[in-house]
């Protein structure tokens, strides 16, 4: 239970790392003398000066940062940001959001190699394939572990004398189970590429939440298939592409409804750093392939995210950037900290907002129910 959590907060950090590097490595090629590149917020734990550039990890482990002269303005020296044409500025400010794509790209590129399975539930999909009603998990001592059912298993039919049924749904499966407790039944058993029927009797008062089998169920369906490891790269990229296509249409459906004042979709709230932590480590109690597929789906969000033209995010420093190309003069360094302030308040209150009233919910109950 805990582990699940540990990898998604890694998996953040590391995001966020990749996006401090892509600035790092474009301004290093842009000729800039970068101060420091940190893992982590101070206070250090060790640094070590290589160059120009400090590097340092350190105890507050939420991120990452670069520290670039001249970034805010003020400082016109040679090496420093302000001192550089604009079209390096906003190169190095892209730095970050290419990154978040670059790390997609690669993930995804992973994904095509192994194949990525994920849960639909028994609403209707589709275009959908590979869809199976597949054991996440089984109790210890259940009829379905005595039988030898494994983790990973598909239920692909059942059997009770002469009525056989095929399992498509998981409603379809409990509701086979609850008429026939306390009855030796045969469930079909697909793993890997084998079939094979197993017997048990469901339980008719089984522990509390284990259920009569002893197995809990995920419907789940293949949305990338496995390629070829040459095709793999070009697949990778693609995606990449593609989920920036239609994330970026729904981004902006959502932000039309909600100027219109329709408000957001009935089956969507918001979800911040810890939900989403929440939601890897669900993602990777479900397997290494579906873990992958929304670390790569999470960075293309955070790419196009970073890109709206909001001060305090990648896209807002590009917009002064802009202002500053057409005024033909810098934009005054107080009045751009002060509005960029300003709107950092107001994310990390929206943040702490949603953290509190969306995302400690879903981290409890994910302690609580284990997943």
């Amino acid at each position: 239970m805990i582990l699940p959590i540990v990898i998604a907060f890694f998996a953040i950090i590391f995001l966020m790392v990749a996006h401090e590097f892509g600035h790092f490595i474009i301004a290093k090629k842009c000729g800039i003398n970068v101060d420091e590149f940190g893992i982590g917020y101070p206070p250090r734990i060790f640094a070590k000066k290589i160059g120009d550039t400090t590097y340092s990890v350190n105890w507050l482990m939420l991120g990452a940062f670069v520290k670039i002269p001249g970034e805010i303005g003020g400082l016109e020296e040679y090496g420093s940001f302000s001192n550089l044409p604009i079209w390096k500025r906003i190169l190095i400010v892209l730095g970050g959001v290419i990154s978040f794509w670059v790390v997609a790209a690669i993930v995804f590129t992973i994904a095509f190699n192994t194949g990525v399975k994920v849960p639909i539930g028994d609403q209707p999909t589709p275009g959908a394939t590979g869809i199976n009603v597949e054991v996440m998990d089984v109790s210890p001592d259940s009829p379905a572990q005595l039988a030898g059912i494994k983790t990973g298993d598909d239920i692909i039919g059942a059997k009770y004398q002469e009525t056989r049924i095929k399992i498509d749904t998981m409603a379809g499966f409990q509701d086979f189970v609850s008429k026939n407790q306390g009855k030796e039944i045969v469930l079909t058993i697909q793993r890997g590429n084998k079939s094979f029927d197993v017997s048990l009797t469901p339980r008719i008062n089984p522990p509390a939440n284990q259920g009569s089998v002893g197995v809990e169920l995920e419907r789940t369906a293949e949305i990338i298939n496995t390629y070829p490891w040459y095709e793999t790269p070009f697949r990778g990229i693609a995606y990449t592409g593609q989920l920036t296509y239609t994330s970026t249409i729904a981004l902006f459906e959502l932000l039309k409804n909600l100027i219109m004042g329709r408000g957001m979709p009935a089956n969507a709230e918001p979800t911040g750093p810890i939900g989403i932590t929440v939601f890897l480590a669900r993602a990777a109690e479900l397997g290494s392939g579906f873990f992958l597929y929304f670390i790569g789906s999470i960075s293309v969000l955070l790419a196009i995210f970073n890109l709206l033209p909001i001060p305090a995010l990648d896209g807002g420093k590009i917009l002064f950037l802009i202002i500053e190309k057409i005024k033909g003069s810098v934009v005054s360094p107080k009045i751009e900290q002060t509005i960029t302030g300003a709107f950092f308040i107001i994310l990390i209150s929206l943040s702490l907002f949603i953290t509190i009233k969306f995302d400690i919910p879903k981290l409890t109950d994910f302690i609580k129910f284990g997943g």
